[in-house]
């Protein structure tokens, strides 16, 4: 079965910055780098509903879900908790409440807003080219497929 997750870009145009975590050195997956907050859905869970959660749980910060607009698909063939594919619909939003903070420290060593022309080299490859795109294009849909032949 492919699993399903959720994705936000929490854009601050404003100021020219988007929020980012950086993923713990004993993550299961990408430890040590940058990535979009990011979470599995639960089941019976819209994916609009598992951005919302996925965000507050993981950054504090707060979204109303028809604030989300659909910026990116990422289609993998394989993950770490994902061995017979996964799907990740990254949502874009610029309206958001509350001040981020890393509320899941186990997890993640920060959460911090980064100028969208000083973004880290050492992102996940996936959220990384979602995020790039969605500053060219905005948030019109593309879709990145990952380790398919």
């Amino acid at each position: 079965m492919t699993l399903l997750a959720a994705a936000v870009i929490v854009h601050d145009e404003a100021a020219d910055r988007v929020l980012l975590l950086q993923r713990g050195e004993h993550a299961k997956f990408a430890p040590g780098l940058w990535d979009l907050p990011t979470g599995k859905s639960e089941p019976g869970e819209p994916v609009t509903a598992t951005a919302v959660r996925e965000l507050y749980e993981e950054t504090g910060v707060t979204v109303a879900p028809e604030s989300l607009r659909v910026a990116h698909l990422v289609h993998g063939a394989w993950g770490v908790e994902a061995p017979n594919g996964f799907l990740v619909v990254v949502f874009a939003t610029r309206a958001w409440t509350g001040e981020p903070h890393n509320r899941e420290p186990r997890k993640h060593s920060r959460v911090s807003w980064t100028g969208t022309g000083v973004l880290p080299d050492a992102m996940v490859p996936s959220t990384d080219s979602a995020l790039r795109a969605y500053l060219r294009c905005g948030p019109e849909a593309e879709v990145t497929t990952r380790g398919w032949r």
